[in-house]
C-alpha cells in the first residue's frame, strides 16, 4: 500500500541542494522500490506531472515523470544533448504552490538515466516532455523554476 508523502515547499533549504548520485545497491533495495511507489502515488494524487526526490525531503538523484505509459522513474539522469531551439512555456511546481511563470527551455533533449531496475536508458523527449525532464533535473541540481521564470504570477485559489 503506497503512502502519500509530504511535499517540501519553498523556501526550504533542501530544495537548493544538489542531490547525491544513487548506487546500484540502493536502487535494488526494497526501501528504494517502496520510495519509488510512494513518490509515484504522491505525484498522481497531487496532480503533478513530475516529482523529484528533493521535493519530498530526499537529497538523491531520483525523479518521476507522469507519462502516457505511466510513471517514468529517472535515476541519476544526465542531459547529454540539447536542441538549439528553445521555447517559452508556463510552468508551476508542487513545491512552489499557486505560482506560475514562463520559462525558456530547450525544445528537445537527449537524456541518459537508470530506470528503477538500475538499467541504463536513453530518451529524447521533445515539447512538453522535454520541459518536464529539464524542470525535474533542475530540482536535482538545486534549481527552482522561479529562478528562471519571467512573468511570475500567483494564482489566488479562493473562489
Amino acid at each position: 500500500m503506497q503512502k502519500l508523502l509530504k511535499i517540501i515547499t519553498y523556501p526550504n533549504d533542501i530544495l537548493k541542494k544538489k542531490s547525491q548520485k544513487i548506487s546500484q545497491e540502493i536502487i535494488k533495495s526494497k526501501e528504494f522500490q517502496i520510495l519509488c511507489d510512494d513518490m509515484a502515488e504522491t505525484m498522481i494524487k497531487k496532480d503533478g506531472i513530475g516529482l523529484a526526490a528533493p521535493q519530498i525531503g530526499k537529497n538523491i538523484r531520483l525523479a518521476i515523470i507522469n507519462s502516457k505509459e505511466g510513471p517514468l522513474y529517472i535515476i541519476n539522469p544526465q542531459i547529454i544533448k540539447r536542441s538549439w531551439s528553445k521555447e517559452w512555456g508556463e510552468e508551476g511546481c508542487l513545491s512552489v504552490p499557486n505560482v506560475f511563470g514562463k520559462v525558456k527551455r530547450n525544445s528537445k533533449i537527449t537524456c541518459v538515466y537508470a530506470d528503477r531496475n538500475g538499467e541504463e536508458k536513453k530518451i529524447s523527449p521533445k515539447g512538453l516532455m522535454a520541459r518536464v525532464f529539464q524542470h525535474e533535473i533542475d530540482h536535482l541540481d538545486g534549481i527552482l523554476f522561479i529562478e528562471k521564470a519571467k512573468n511570475i504570477k500567483t494564482q489566488n485559489l479562493r473562489a
